[in-house]
């Protein structure tokens, strides 16, 4: 099956009528992209910022040379130069060109952007389908699906790093922003006792439940929403724990500085990640009254630019 690209930079206020008369056409997918270098910081759940200029990709499904069957979405005789210039007058768009798209095995290409990740001292983030390279290592063993924290981002690894250098035997552990349950898996190969995660997403919840079943520990995990977890506290006596991981935003965590106050042991462990530069005085200053947050380790995110990890313990 072949496919076809068409591609448009434009405004972002023109976004949303591109891609009304894109699938209007009969466009299988659509894709948007930055057209310069914008940052965009922290979009907290529900939100979904847009760069001011962006680049949006139409593809189409094309029919094969052979067929003659009218298939739903297939694009056999559009003008695909005609559409792309009516659509870019339509939205004023600064750029307009075409492209190719071979066909391949879509539902395993996204499987080879993956590979076995050493992290500190002997742990490995290892995908599913892959033979650990390590086998007398303490292996994670992580499906990257839709939840955060496949291991291939700096602040997972930053948090993985730290949980190495701990003594975690017997401790009970709140991994809160779980995403895929990577941190609360790690800390319980490492030793830990038993670990509590929980998200704001369903979908973290069920990736993490079933990761804690590929990797057999499903036994001395629990998976919440917060309100779950908060009604799991007020009728087990399970408070207060000896460590908490968040890797989670900025804003979420400042935020959450009193509750993780209350969940805690005297002189329990904390470990923070997810922030930038310009973060970190914020941060340290919520947490201040509670926690000394004395550990402070960055890993390079760009050029001028640093994804931090703050650790410390509880001070009250």
């Amino acid at each position: 099956m072949a496919w076809q690209q068409v591609h448009i930079q434009c405004e972002k206020s023109q976004v949303d009528l591109a891609e009304a008369l894109f699938m209007e056409a009969g466009a299988v997918s659509i894709v948007l992209e930055d057209a310069g270098d914008q940052p965009l910081f922290e979009p907290m759940p529900g939100e979904s910022p847009l760069w001011d200029d962006v680049v949006l990709t139409a593809i189409f499904q094309l029919s094969d040379e052979d067929s003659t069957a009218a298939e739903p979405n297939v694009a056999a005789a559009l003008d695909f130069e005609g559409l792309s210039q009516d659509i870019a007058t339509q939205t004023q768009a600064t750029r307009v060109w075409l492209t190719s798209l071979e066909d391949k095995d879509w539902e395993r290409e996204w499987m080879s952007h993956y590979h076995p990740i050493p992290c500190a001292n002997n742990l490995w983030i290892v995908p599913n389908w892959i033979t650990p390279p390590e086998p007398e290592a303490i292996n994670i063993i992580m499906d990257p699906g839709l939840a955060f924290g496949t291991g291939y981002h700096a602040t997972t690894r930053l948090c993985l790093d730290w949980l190495t250098e701990q003594d975690l035997a017997g401790k009970t552990i709140i991994d809160y922003g779980c995403g895929s349950g990577i941190l609360g898996i790690g800390a319980l190969l490492l030793g830990a006792k038993e670990v509590f995660s929980v998200d704001i997403d369903p979908q973290a919840v069920l990736a993490t439940n079933q990761n804690a079943e590929r990797n057999h520990v499903q036994d001395r995990l629990k998976a919440f929403l917060p309100h779950e977890f908060n009604e799991y506290c007020a009728n087990n006596e399970v408070l207060p724990v000896e460590m908490i991981v968040a890797n989670i935003l900025a804003k979420p965590l400042m935020e959450l500085a009193p509750y993780f106050a209350t969940l805690v042991k005297p002189e329990a462990q904390i470990v923070l990640a997810g922030l930038i530069d310009t973060q970190i005085d914020d941060v340290t200053a919520a947490y201040q009254p509670y926690f000394n947050l004395d550990q402070r380790h960055a890993f390079p995110k760009e050029e001028d630019m640093h994804w931090h990890r703050l650790a410390g313990s509880f001070i009250g």
